[in-house]
């Protein structure tokens, strides 16, 4: 298989590392500081970043079905502690199976059996409105489109300026960072971010964009991270946020008990 069939960073080592930190920061926002709203901002690097290493991991695992079941097995696995860490259901699915229908789908356009480069996409996606993923149908198109992307540069970057365009036109908009006012008026840099193109950047889930140059960065070689380590991060997190939240009064043990068993 060809190097150049990934332009972009092929180091998942370092992004896997960048996207954990990322995603607790999110987290840690979403559910203990939810007045921070900087840490989500931070947050929205995460998921590229993970959707990014399984395009470059699609492309290069040796085994591509054991890929898939490694993906499963940390989604049913990490699913309960998502159920309690972020407070969500047995019908509402974590990431890992956001990233797992993404894989499947590139993995029908790359082996192209019966038409699948067509059919299983296609599929996938009318898979988004029955089974509800995080991220949801934006998750697993993006894990498509940056796959179909990943040979240029100008592409993958063309596409994630479109995409989070796209992504962040009816998310939050972001008028404050660091207690500085983007949008009040009387000076050079709130009449940049008033700009219309600023503007349309300036929205939560816009900012997603943010994970682009790590996307880019033209880095061969490999950081070393335990794949266990990779897997493991994600429901561990989510246990620990889930303790802090418990330890902190914010949930108790009889709201994760109904949450886990529902009609016991």
């Amino acid at each position: 298989m060809q190097q150049r069939e990934v332009a972009g960073n092929v180091d998942t080592g370092l992004l896997k590392i960048i996207a954990i930190v990322c995603m607790m920061i999110d987290h840690v926002g979403s559910r203990l500081l939810s007045n921070v709203n900087e840490l989500r901002i931070i947050g929205r690097i995460a998921f590229p970043l993970y959707v990014w290493c399984v395009v470059v991991g699609a492309c290069y695992t040796r085994d591509p079905m054991r890929y898939a079941l490694r993906l499963l097995i940390a989604g049913v696995v990490s699913q309960p502690f998502y159920m309690l860490g972020l407070s969500h259901s047995w019908g509402e699915l974590n990431v890992m199976f956001t990233l797992l229908l993404g894989y499947i789908s590139i993995v029908g356009i790359r082996e192209n059996r019966d038409g699948s480069r067509y059919w299983a996409p296609a599929l996938v996606l009318l898979a988004t409105d029955f089974i509800k993923v995080d991220y949801s149908f934006n998750g697993v198109l993006l894990a498509m489109l940056l796959y179909l992307a990943r040979e240029r540069r100008g592409a993958i970057a063309a596409l994630m300026v479109a995409f989070c365009m796209y992504w962040g036109s009816s998310s939050t908009a972001v008028t404050e960072i660091f207690g500085y006012s983007l949008r009040a008026n009387g000076n050079v840099v709130n009449e940049v971010f008033n700009l219309s193109l600023p503007k349309r950047f300036l929205r939560l889930q816009a900012l997603a964009i943010l994970a682009l140059p790590l996307m880019l960065w033209r880095k061969q070689k490999r950081t070393p991270l335990p794949r266990w380590v990779a897997y493991a991060a994600y429901p561990g997190h989510l246990l620990i946020l889930w303790l802090a939240q418990l330890y902190l009064g914010k949930t108790t043990w009889a709201a994760a008990w109904y949450r886990l068993f529902p009609f016991m």
